[in-house]
């Protein structure tokens, strides 16, 4: 590990706080020269650290940048030996893990970053994922023994978890339009995007990419025209700490409902969380489109739908579109 990793790690676990030079030196068996550059490292990448004479080095609490050691602190032990990458630009996290894939890759990671030239969304469209205010992220998930089931709840229990995880750090109650947007205060703050790969011989799932993307703080200017009646952000000034905060919270929900691959333990707070029951909707699927009110969500997390003919079904796939009149 780099000098100014292993420093950033332990001022990770020190923010606030102040260190003197001696004892960081101890600590990490290193020079006063080499703390020096570590510590105009970190300052070039955004950091914020004071350096007082006869102190030392005081890493402050505002810092809200992400990190693998800023997110460690915050994940339970369980999770902690997650592989996760950073990147200020990429153009997409998804196709950044997918060329993971295609080089071998076969354990869980996770990649984040800070901007994204060319997101993407569900149906190809694309996702707006501006510098700094967002988080945008991909696990990759090798599960052993997966049915199309199974997988098909990857997604829902990723909605459930980023609930909490923003439920978590802003106290406020978030709500999931089906199958995979995540709602505050009426705006869209996050989407969802689950590609994954089975083998044709055995059914099974090879892996899943969960791609997210979530609106944090809003874009600096403003959301672009087509965006602004329906995007909005968690917070509308920056927190300490939040996207870290955030990213290890949502691992942490979503890790203890997968791995135990059972709906029983997050199907009722999906159902709970959604706004879209008892509402009509338009139902796009495929090339059809009807107008439909929405009945419940039943033990996969599929939409039950009833027609105007009083025809009642299931849908597992598609996507709906909340009637303005309704």
């Amino acid at each position: 590990m780099k000098t100014k990793d292993r420093l950033l790690t332990l001022f990770e676990l020190n923010r606030g706080v102040y260190l003197s030079g001696e004892d960081i030196a101890q600590t990490l068996d290193i020079s006063r020269t080499a703390i020096w550059k570590a510590v105009k490292a970190l300052q070039q990448e955004g950091y914020a650290i004071k350096a007082v004479t006869n102190k030392g080095y005081c890493f402050g609490e505002q810092n809200d940048i992400l990190s693998a050691q800023g997110m460690k602190k915050y994940l339970h032990p369980e999770q902690k030996e997650i592989e996760i990458s950073v990147f200020q630009t990429v153009s997409s996290t998804n196709t950044v893990v997918q060329q993971k894939v295609s080089g071998g890759a076969r354990t869980d990671c996770l990649i984040l970053a800070n901007e994204q030239t060319q997101g993407r969304g569900r149906a190809g469209r694309s996702f707006f994922s501006p510098k700094d205010t967002g988080i945008y992220m991909s696990l990759l998930l090798c599960p052993k023994n997966c049915s199309a089931n199974q997988a098909s709840q990857i997604t829902t229990m990723a909605a459930v978890a980023m609930c909490e995880a923003i439920e978590t750090i802003c106290e406020e109650k978030a709500q999931i339009k089906w199958v995979n947007d995540i709602f505050l205060r009426g705006k869209k703050v996050c989407g969802i995007l689950t590609e994954a790969s089975f083998s044709l011989e055995s059914g099974l799932m090879e892996y899943a990419i969960l791609g997210i993307g979530v609106n944090l703080y809003p874009p600096k200017g403003q959301f672009p025209k087509e965006l602004q009646t329906v995007a909005g952000s968690i917070f509308q000034e920056q927190k300490n700490d939040a996207k870290n905060q955030l990213v290890a919270q949502f691992l942490n929900h979503f890790f203890a409902y997968y791995s135990k691959q059972s709906p029983c333990d997050y199907v009722q707070k999906y159902r709970d969380r959604s706004f879209v029951i008892g509402k009509q909707v338009q139902l796009i699927a495929g090339n059809q489109s009807d107008f439909v009110t929405v009945v419940g969500i039943d033990d996969q997390c599929r939409l039950l739908v009833r027609y105007d003919d009083g025809k009642e079904c299931c849908c597992s796939a598609g996507e709906i579109n909340i009637r303005l009149n309704a």
